[in-house]
Formats: C-alpha cells, sequence, structure tokens
C-alpha cells in the first residue's frame, strides 16, 4: 500500500447534540442554528474540541438556518447574520487550532431532514441553495452537502455549488433497515452518479446507523471517485417530524467512542477515505477514532 492510500481525512462529529449537552438552553426546532444567537463562544468552543480530537475538515454550524426552516421556526431576516456567524466561528476556531484545517461549508435539507416527501420542487431548491452558496462561498474551502434523501435534492445542491468553482461533496443519508437505498427509496447508487455527473468530487453516507453505513460502502466503492461515511448514535433517527427537536430522539447505547471507531475503521477496511460522525458522535469518539486510525498506520489529512 504506497503512502498516499494511508491517507485518511477525517472530518467532526456531531455539532448540535454537542451544543445541546453544553448549553443551559432549551432544544429549540432551529437546534443548533439558535446557539449563535444565544452562546456562540459554545460554537467555537466545540469547533476547537474536534480539532484537538484529530477533526481536519470541520463543518460550518449553519444546518438549520435554511429559508424554509427560518420562515417556519424563527425569523427569515436572521438567514445572513447566521450564516456570517458560523463562518466566523469556524475560522475562529481554525486560527486558535493553528492546524491545517480546511472548512466545509454546510448545504442541508432546506426543509426538514430524513423527510423526503416535503422537498421544494427543483426550481425552489436550485434558487435556495444558490443563497446558501453566496453567503458562504467566501469562507469555505469545500461545499458539503449533506443529509440528501432524494436524488434531485441533491442534484440541485450540488449544482449551485458547482457554480462557485469549489469542490463539492454529496453525503447521502440512507434507510436504515437497507444501506443501498436513500430514505426516499431510491438507489444509493443511481443517485451517486448523479450528483457525480454533476461535478460531486466525492460521495458519502452520513446520519443514518453505522450498520447501514457499512452496507453503503460497497456500493460506493464502485463509483472510482473518493468515498465515505459519517454516521449518527440514534436508534431511529427517521421519526424525527418536520420541526421536531432532538429531544425527541433516543440515543444507542452500544456506540461509545470505541464501538464507534470499530464500524468508522470497517468503513476504512472496505476503502473509505473520508470518515467522521454526525448527531451523537462527539469530540471524544472522533479522538478514538484518531488513536485507532493513526495507530493502523493512517496517516490524517485535510486533503
Amino acid at each position: 500500500m504506497s503512502s498516499k492510500e494511508h491517507r485518511i481525512v477525517l472530518l467532526d462529529g456531531g455539532m448540535g447534540q454537542e451544543l445541546k449537552r453544553r448549553s443551559d438552553r432549551p432544544a429549540t426546532p432551529l437546534w443548533s442554528a439558535q446557539v449563535m444567537l444565544d452562546e456562540p463562544q459554545l460554537v467555537t468552543a466545540v469547533h476547537r474540541d474536534f480539532i484537538d480530537a484529530g477533526a481536519r475538515i470541520i463543518t460550518t454550524n449553519n444546518y438549520s438556518a435554511t429559508p424554509q426552516r427560518l420562515a417556519r421556526d424563527g425569523d427569515p431576516a436572521m438567514f445572513v447574520p447566521l450564516q456570517a456567524a458560523a463562518l466566523n466561528a469556524a475560522r475562529q476556531a481554525r486560527e486558535e487550532s493553528s492546524q491545517a484545517v480546511r472548512i466545509a461549508g454546510c448545504l442541508p435539507p432546506l426543509v426538514a431532514s430524513y423527510h423526503h416527501e416535503v422537498v421544494p420542487d427543483d426550481a425552489i431548491c436550485l434558487r435556495d441553495y444558490r443563497r446558501l452558496v453566496q453567503v458562504q462561498a467566501e469562507g469555505v474551502d469545500l461545499f458539503l452537502c449533506e443529509t440528501m434523501t432524494l436524488a434531485r435534492e441533491a442534484l440541485a445542491a450540488t449544482r449551485a455549488a458547482v457554480e462557485h468553482g469549489i469542490p463539492v461533496w454529496v453525503a447521502f443519508t440512507v434507510d436504515d433497515s437497507d444501506g443501498t437505498r436513500l430514505r426516499s427509496g431510491e438507489p444509493l447508487a443511481e443517485a451517486a452518479r448523479a450528483v457525480v455527473a454533476a461535478g460531486a468530487e466525492a460521495v458519502l453516507v452520513n446520519c443514518s446507523v453505522p450498520e447501514a453505513v457499512t452496507t453503503a460502502m460497497s456500493t460506493l466503492a464502485d463509483l472510482g471517485m473518493p468515498f465515505g461515511g459519517y454516521a449518527n448514535g440514534f436508534t431511529a433517527a427517521a421519526d424525527l417530524a418536520p420541526g421536531g427537536t432532538v429531544e425527541a430522539l433516543e440515543t444507542r447505547e452500544d456506540l461509545d467512542p470505541a464501538g464507534y471507531a470499530e464500524h468508522a475503521c470497517r468503513w476504512v477496511e472496505q476503502g473509505a477515505t473520508i470518515v467522521g460522525g454526525c448527531c451523537e458522535v462527539s469530540p471524544a469518539h472522533i479522538a478514538a477514532l484518531t488513536e485507532r486510525l493513526t495507530a493502523e498506520g493512517y496517516r490524517l489529512v485535510s486533503a
């Protein structure tokens, strides 16, 4: 195996759940975006802790700050200030760390996680992903379209990002009982090929149970592109209703740092070169994964 093949890009973990643990304020439908207004120092601190744990890509904390979510759960006028605050927190953490860290701009589901049936039509998707790209483009090193439940949703996000000439990675969320299919029921292989054709430079699976991510890896390995995964620690994330809060979700008890690292190392064994964590994956989990990968001879890089 060459030195290049020994390189792993290590992502961070779940920002929203980590903020929930550290903040005394109740969870809201806006999840972690509300913290940008009330306790921005917590966001920088979580970014720093993930970097210190070994993450070499951190994702901006703007997952719930979409036009649709702000219209439903908050104030649409906060769109630009929240995006700016998220970028500032990530930049500050990187500067404080003095590490070679890249910042990924987050292009999330516009309306709700896990629910393909509420995805807007193609024209609205493209319009609003362009808005998200426009306000983030000057401050990020790549775009991460994440928790995509539907192929056309992912395509709209990919096309909007590609227009700016910034690298684009796409992460799909798959059926927890069938890692070969998106939560919409569409085949993962077809959706992955579609976003690659549209310009995506890597394809991942995220915010699904680790077992489903393991199944998905064999599908992504056939693409001939960089691929990977970052799972969540929930028992059944798809149970979350649009506009609901994370209080409604139950955490698995078997995914401690060592247990999660065991799953992630299986993805690497299948050829994944990009791994990290999603909801309920803490800096301690990323630290355990860093230790495990380093011990096995991998070099952790940002690109």
